[in-house]
């Protein structure tokens, strides 16, 4: 996975996306290729940074069959930073999410996370800073029917995360971690790589 941000210099505007290759096993079975961007803006010394954004994401099924299925999503975030104990980096997201997926519906979902990241060698995450990343995302549907007589539960899944980063240099993070992600039908456990970048 690959998240990268910037912003726009000397102004409160700026940008960010992200990209993630999930796989069934290690390599060659597509479980999903989300690509998504969006704009951000964040008042002046405020300790909030808005989102609006653009995702294309392509699901694969378990196996050998090559039938992917696209959705277009558009959603919309705030995400909320603060600091607590001088030691505690946290951050607060909210996000709703528009949601077109062939053979549904027009959908919608709510996603609330909450991250932690933990300096272990250093008070903040400046260069070559060992730190502990945790987070908890939970989704819920918004509606039930999708279509056709089908329907979904409101709780859609929850994804609960651990790992360790290392700040290569300022702006450039890595995290190796694992995550177990709760569905209403089952339960899968994936080890995550990812690179996080601001980009100046």
């Amino acid at each position: 996975m690959y998240f990268w941000n910037t912003t726009i210099k000397d102004s409160e505007w700026g940008a960010q996306g992200d990209i993630q290759y999930r796989n069934w096993d290690i390599v060659g079975d597509l479980e999903q290729l989300m690509l998504r961007g969006g704009i951000t803006f964040k008042p002046r010394n405020s300790s909030v940074k808005f989102t609006l954004g653009y995702g294309n994401i392509t699901s694969g099924t378990f196996g050998s069959s090559s039938n992917n299925v696209i959705e277009h999503r558009i959603y919309q975030e705030a995400l909320i930073s603060n600091i607590i104990a001088k030691r505690f980096l946290a951050k607060h997201r909210f996000r709703f999410e528009q949601r077109n997926v062939p053979n549904q519906d027009f959908r919608t979902r709510y996603r609330y996370a909450l991250f932690l990241n933990v300096p272990l060698n250093n008070e903040t995450l400046i260069s070559k800073t060992i730190y502990l990343a945790l987070y908890d995302e939970l989704f819920i549907n918004a509606q039930k029917n999708v279509g056709n007589g089908r329907s979904v539960e409101l709780f859609d899944r929850n994804r609960l995360y651990g790992g360790v980063g290392y700040v290569l240099q300022d702006g450039l993070n890595i995290q190796l971690g694992y995550m177990a992600q709760a569905l209403n039908t089952f339960t899968k456990n994936q080890l995550q790589v990812s690179l996080h970048h601001k980009i100046k």
